[in-house]
């Protein structure tokens, strides 16, 4: 396969993240979608500002947290390309500002062609008490893989094995041409191995079999070695974004 040219926009990024990390329930505020997560982390539990709410920007926020606030979730808004007024006007509000991230792409081909290192790759489908190990060690708890199971879109599940040992795991799930990489984790023991290349790249191969152009997924700033990683292997910034949450410190 060749390699893709053109790079994904942010609205087909930020609409792949969506339908491949899904939330519990969306509820329409015009185009704002409000997001009921679970417990199942932030890109689930947040408002994705996708376009225009049909009212005004106060009382858009105002609709919006008495949603959340209506299942017991803390008031959350992503923040990206584009928001800026809205933003501003969270800030005013005294919300704060967290988890700033970033989404990189890259050509499937590209990423693919690096291999999987000759570790064993399994596609996990059913319970595995091995995964669900390896996947806690990380922070992927029961309500994060609760997120993966409800997916609907066409997903994977992969658990790379090094020695005879769980080495890594990742969920991989595609919309149209864009597939994208969540939770990965690599076990302790097998850092600094080239497992995370592996990893990624088993993601790629899995993306490449279904016909994706593009690799893709979501990485905080903080995580410094995962940035460099996926920069190694080819992957590319395409745009940032943040959440800003309600300035309570417990959800009513």
């Amino acid at each position: 396969m060749a390699e893709a040219d053109d790079s994904p926009t942010p609205a087909a990024l930020f609409a792949a993240l969506d339908a491949t990390w899904a939330p519990a329930a969306r509820v329409s505020l015009g185009d704002w979608i409000v997001r009921r997560g679970l417990d199942g982390g932030s890109r689930v539990s947040s408002v994705w500002p996708k376009g225009d709410p049909g009212i005004d920007l106060a009382a858009a926020i105002d609709a919006a947290a008495a949603i959340q606030r209506g299942w017991g979730q803390r008031p959350l808004v992503q923040i990206g390309p584009g928001d800026a007024a809205l933003d501003a006007a969270l800030a005013a509000r005294g919300w704060e500002a967290y988890d700033a991230c970033e989404m990189l792409a890259a050509p499937v081909a590209r990423i693919a062609a690096h291999g999987a290192a000759g570790l064993m790759v399994v596609k996990v489908r059913a319970p595995l008490a091995a995964l669900d190990a390896l996947w806690a060690e990380g922070g992927v708890g029961p309500a994060r893989r609760a997120v993966m199971a409800r997916t609907p879109a066409p997903k994977e599940i992969l658990l790379l094995r090094a020695q005879d040992r769980p080495a890594a795991a990742l969920f991989v799930a595609a919309q149209g041409e864009t597939a994208m990489l969540h939770a990965l984790h690599v076990a302790p023991a097998q850092r600094r191995a080239g497992v995370g290349a592996a990893a990624t790249a088993a993601a790629a191969l899995w993306a490449q079999g279904l016909g994706a152009r593009t690799l893709a997924l979501a990485v905080t700033l903080a995580n410094a070695p995962a940035r460099a990683l996926y920069r190694r292997l080819g992957f590319a910034p395409v745009c940032g974004y943040h959440y800003r949450r309600a300035p309570e410190e417990t959800t009513p």
